[in-house]
């Protein structure tokens, strides 16, 4: 059984019989997506943006320490959205109230000097960017995704992964999106078959 959604506060800790993934650090990298200021913010489901920040800062903490590399991704586009994604859907997005000027921003206190920084203009990270390269170049066959938002950013960017050939771990105690539904379908029926479903206290870095 896969797990089931964990609220804030909540923890692998409640859990009973999840096993631990132990993953090399030299081989393993931790990818974030779009921990910014505009999106942190916006109302979230089944865990507020503050506790996914802070959650997403103790882990990264965690792969830096091993010397596992840490990647955070946003979200941006020109001023004039001339790079945005331009097909006709039935629904687009906009944040309320439009883009704020530091909607972009990665949220203070979760970068550090050492991280890889990617900018995305569609929802997953790996088209129009050197993420791939990036992997590859250092040897990283398996990536640990969490992020805003569960079913938008990171599971195109879970299953572009998945579709490249790497091992992809989801953490789903690092992840949120607009409604519970939402996050609860992609954690039980999609992300299994793009890879392994745990949480963050349940994933051990060895050298």
């Amino acid at each position: 059984m896969f797990p089931t959604t964990v609220r804030d506060g909540g923890s692998n800790a409640d859990r009973e019989g999840l096993a631990m993934i132990s993953l090399p650090a030299t081989r393993t990298a931790l990818v974030l997506i779009d921990l910014q200021k505009g999106i942190t913010g916006l109302p979230l489901a089944p865990t507020s943006g503050a506790a996914i920040v802070e959650r997403s800062k103790a882990l990264a903490a965690r792969f830096r320490a091993a010397g596992a590399p840490v990647i955070l991704v946003n979200v941006a586009f020109a001023p004039d959205f001339a790079d945005a994604v331009h097909a006709v859907v039935d629904r687009s997005f906009s944040p309320p109230g439009g883009f704020a000027p530091d909607w972009a921003e990665l949220v203070e206190g979760l970068p550090e000097p050492t991280d890889l920084r990617i900018t995305k203009r569609q929802w997953g990270a790996f088209y129009g960017t050197d993420l791939d390269l990036q992997l590859r170049r250092r040897g990283i066959t398996t990536i640990v995704l969490g992020g805003i938002a569960t079913n938008l950013g990171v599971e195109s960017t879970a299953r572009a992964a998945h579709e490249h050939g790497y091992n992809v771990v989801l953490v789903e105690d690092v992840m949120s999106t607009f409604t519970e539904d939402m996050h609860r379908f992609a954690c039980e029926e999609i992300f299994p078959r793009l890879g392994r479903v745990t949480m963050s206290d349940a994933i051990a870095l060895n050298a």
